[in-house]
């Protein structure tokens, strides 16, 4: 125990173990993008735009250890009128999974990793509309879990392997 720096994350110390060792290394935007196309004009119509919201979670493995969980996020409100404003953020993070078994490395960086980025992308995406003239869109939490289940469940259909152990790009969804 001794030999074991108390502030560190656990990846990469020395004398760290052999137990599962997790942890967040860094978050960032890679992309933004906020669009109001039909401004001036949309800001004296007066009907309520229809919110669409899509979500993709891309996961790369850079270094051994090392896995970059990427959440895209995009937002469209459209009313008869036209586009009232677009969102485009993809928010990543930077974890490290040290002797994590190979069939729970998907369940992680598909459903856990996003559902950790998820409160701070959401709060971006709050303040990019603010920013933009717009009322503050506070999305509807995301079930991380539950998305990684279907798509688990249509991959098994297919008779695919699993998405994330090949590191390609994964999950869909409308909200």
């Amino acid at each position: 125990m001794a030999d074991q720096d108390p502030t560190s994350n656990g990846i990469g110390a020395e004398g760290a173990g052999d137990g599962i060792q997790v942890a967040t290394l860094h978050q960032y935007i890679k992309d933004l993008s906020v669009e109001s196309p039909s401004a001036p004009q949309v800001f004296q119509w007066q009907s309520q735009p229809a919110i669409d919201v899509q979500f993709q979670i891309n996961v790369e493995k850079p270094v051994e250890d090392v896995h970059e969980v990427a959440l895209k996020i995009e937002v469209a409100a459209r009313s008869d009128q036209g586009t009232h404003f677009l969102v485009d953020l993809t928010y990543a993070g930077i974890f490290g999974l040290r002797n994590v078994p190979e069939e729970a490395v998907s369940a992680f960086v598909l459903a856990e990793a996003p559902r950790l980025l998820f409160p701070f992308a959401r709060q971006i995406i709050a303040e990019a509309t603010q920013n933009a003239g717009f009322p503050p869109l506070l999305l509807e939490p995301i079930d991380f879990g539950a998305a990684y289940m279907a798509q688990m469940q249509a991959l098994q259909e297919q008779g695919q392997a699993d998405p994330a152990l090949s590191q390609q790009p994964t999950a869909d969804s409308n909200v």
